[in-house]
């Protein structure tokens, strides 16, 4: 009769015990949500491809002392050359997000790409000089252009569809180096028995260079997904434009060099060249958030009785 006491004292220690535990478990902080605010470093890499890739270049005869060679020059030197303009590249960001409300998201980011974006193509152009039948031109024309590096400084709008999910739309400017060579090579030929070439000399030369960093915008949507603590991965694609770029040269020529009759002066060509720097980018990205401005998380409360 006297162990029922102290068993239900073990009861009631027992009871209480549990007790205290479920208030200090009722009490403990629960963890943060996610939130996407603060500061972020990554690299990227990706592939950009041309919008517009001709390269259109005109001539215009200034003078012309020999008839019809310098009209039928600057005919050869017109034309439209569509060298590829593709390349992959590589680089990195740094931004700020702040999160509005549970779902919505804004933000900036700056970014810097190295690229090996580039293209050439050479075409080439015979034609005879009107009413002397027995001369032609013959125009090779080469053109390079290159795209040195690509950087944005983008604002950023997004949704979280998920809280570690975040879908975004991105625009802002867009800076890029951008260069073209036109380089344009003439021959004058006399069709006589046999067909020769107009001595050991080139007809006419000319060479029209750009070479500049350039001023332009970007825009753009991507998928962010945050994986794990304070790391999150991209994918984002952009449609850049830095405008339209030209160059000039010019050709001069002497016919005095050319055998048979009809020949002998001089002459000037001017020649025009020009072409968009535009494009789209597709890359995939790593993040890394700092928290720099995330007050570190508070102890849990323990109850003393």
């Amino acid at each position: 009769m006297k162990a029922f006491p102290f068993a239900a004292a073990l009861g009631v220690a027992a009871i209480g015990g549990r007790a205290a535990a479920a208030d200090l478990a009722a009490i403990a902080p629960p963890p943060p949500p996610f939130s996407w605010t603060g500061v972020y470093l990554g690299a990227n890499a990706g592939y950009i491809w041309g919008a517009r890739n001709g390269i259109d270049s005109r001539g215009f005869a200034m003078l012309d002392n020999a008839p019809l060679f310098g009209a039928t020059s600057a005919l050869g030197a017109r034309g439209v050359s569509t060298p590829s303009f593709n390349g992959a590249f590589g680089g990195g960001q740094i931004g700020y997000n702040y999160q509005l409300a549970p779902r919505f998201v804004v933000g900036v980011e700056a970014d810097a790409q190295g690229t090996a974006v580039q293209g050439s193509e050479s075409r080439y152009a015979v034609l005879t000089v009107p009413n002397l039948t027995r001369y032609s031109i013959s125009t090779e024309t080469q053109v390079t252009r290159n795209l040195d590096y690509l950087a944005t400084v983008r604002g950023r709008f997004g949704f979280a569809v998920h809280p570690e999910a975040l879908l975004y739309l991105t625009g802002g400017l867009a800076f890029g180096r951008a260069s073209q060579t036109v380089t344009q090579t003439q021959y004058a030929y006399w069709t006589g028995s046999p067909l020769v070439p107009a001595g050991s000399n080139v007809f006419g030369f000319a060479r029209s260079q750009y070479d500049d960093t350039r001023v332009g915008w970007a825009a753009g949507a991507g998928v962010e997904w945050a994986f794990r603590g304070n790391w999150s991965a991209k994918i984002e694609y952009l449609y850049y434009d830095l405008g339209r770029v030209r160059s000039s040269g010019y050709l001069s020529f002497n016919t005095n060099a050319i055998p048979g009759p009809g020949s002998g002066g001089t002459g000037l060509v001017t020649i025009d060249s020009g072409s968009r720097f535009n494009g789209h980018v597709l890359r995939a990205g790593l993040n890394y958030r700092l928290d720099l401005f995330h007050s570190p998380a508070a102890p849990p409360v323990v109850a003393t009785y």
